[in-house]
């Protein structure tokens, strides 16, 4: 009889939850649409700022302490992206033609995150490129402007 009780009590738990809601405190309100363009704006000079090949122009938006994940690997600093994969992203970007399919953002007190979907497609090194892609940009506002703290780029071939 404890094991039916048990189980029921289980089961039926997230609905007593529900049914009894707690006064917690509510998140916080993201600021408006007005001001997460701000954010957005800086994710996007940072991809204009690639694919015209202006290196310092991408590092200037990068937080010192950027971690960038992409593909399964991460760079835990602007320095570390400078040396690494800054060369061939900026290749990548002037190479390739990005379009934007969705975008939502959100900003809560200093911080704020630009999420977007898109496609790209074109020819790198000889190789056809046609993928759908995902990006998360984390950025926090500084007295210079947004700066971004992380970056987490996803990509997949479209379905056929």
């Amino acid at each position: 009889m404890r094991i039916v009780f048990a189980a029921l009590f289980v089961t039926f738990l997230p609905a007593l939850a529900l049914a009894h809601e707690t006064a917690a405190p509510l998140p916080p309100v993201p600021e408006t649409n007005a001001a997460t363009e701000e954010a957005a704006n800086a994710v996007d000079a940072f991809h204009k700022a690639l694919m015209k090949g202006d290196r310092q122009a991408a590092q200037a938006l990068l937080d010192d302490q950027v971690q960038i994940y992409e593909q399964g690997w991460v760079e835990r600093s602007k320095v570390e992206y400078a040396s690494h994969h800054l060369e061939s992203d900026a290749e990548f970007s002037a190479a390739t033609s990005a379009t934007q399919t969705a975008r939502s953002a959100m900003i809560v007190g200093d911080l704020a995150y630009v999420a977007s979907e898109g496609t790209v497609t074109g020819t790198f090194k000889g190789k056809a490129i046609n993928s759908i892609t995902l990006e998360t940009m984390v950025l926090r506002r500084t007295q210079d402007g947004w700066h971004i703290v992380h970056i987490h780029w996803s990509s997949r071939a479209p379905k056929k």
